[in-house]
């Protein structure tokens, strides 16, 4: 379901390294994805998550107004929702703050889980500064359609991904969050090495309020041999990523691919 809203701010300072603000066409996110952090940043109130999304129909007149006045830095796009979510196909909210924020020069950076991303490719050949980063969870699409039931398959995310590359826009792969004993970290970069992403951005999965609630649902249902392990891992504090970022780290350094562990506390 999508509900029209209006806004009265477009651009929010943001805390996330490297950017200076982030821009958010909608409010809720219709990928559903089990292992969101979004619901208790944004204080979702509004039923299940991935039900309901509020489009910011007023967005890119705000947008405008705030450009003429705001000191130019880094617009992450999607910091809390995924800008080309289906949705987008009909709204183009996001799309028009593109042409908007290529007006005024703004670099751009943006996240998401969607092919749709290559629509708007004419748009962002133009720009001086952008980079597009695209999130992976697996390899294999039958996990991804658990985890993430509304986002564009793997195949599909990465042909984006080697599309906007051979179009010559920098692009970037967060892979996260790390699902323990779910997601194939060594076939996952193979497959990464191939379309040739600047960089890898390496991420756990970080439990905020109310998401352990949702994780442990998804993996009692799809894999519940591993229940346990995450109970030692989240609740009781078992370290496990220190070897698994290891190894990512070295299958990176074999396959040439540059990659970095998401360092942000929880």
């Amino acid at each position: 379901m999508i509900k029209e809203i209006t806004v009265k701010t477009a651009l929010s300072p943001s805390k996330l390294p490297g950017l200076d603000y982030a821009l958010n066409p909608y409010r809720g996110c219709e990928h559903a994805c089990v292992y969101c952090y979004a619901p208790p940043v944004i204080h979702w109130d509004k039923g299940k998550w991935g039900e309901l999304v509020e489009a910011k129909v007023n967005l890119p007149r705000i947008l405008s107004k705030e450009l003429h006045v705001k000191k130019k830095g880094v617009v992450g796009l999607g910091t809390v929702t995924d800008p080309y979510q289906p949705a987008e196909k009909k709204y183009e909210l996001t799309r028009r703050c593109l042409e908007l924020l290529l007006m005024h020069d703004f670099p751009v950076c943006i996240q998401t889980k969607s092919s749709l991303v290559l629509r708007d490719i004419d748009l962002l050949k133009k720009f001086s500064n952008i980079e597009v980063g695209v999130t992976l969870t697996a390899l294999d699409d039958s996990v991804r359609a658990k985890m993430e039931p509304g986002a564009s398959s793997v195949e599909e995310r990465l042909r984006a991904l080697s599309e906007l590359s051979k179009n010559g826009i920098k692009t970037w792969v967060f892979l996260g969050p790390v699902m323990p004993y779910i997601t194939d970290v060594e076939a996952l970069i193979d497959a990464i090495a191939e379309v040739k992403p600047r960089y890898v951005l390496v991420d756990k999965l970080r439990l905020k309020e109310g998401v352990w609630e949702r994780v442990r649902e998804f993996v009692q249902g799809f894999k519940p041999e591993v229940l346990a392990d995450y109970e030692r891992i989240f609740l009781r504090g078992e370290d496990y990523y220190k070897g698994v970022f290891e190894r990512v780290l070295r299958r990176c350094e074999e396959k040439g691919v540059r990659c970095e562990v998401n360092r942000l506390r929880d």
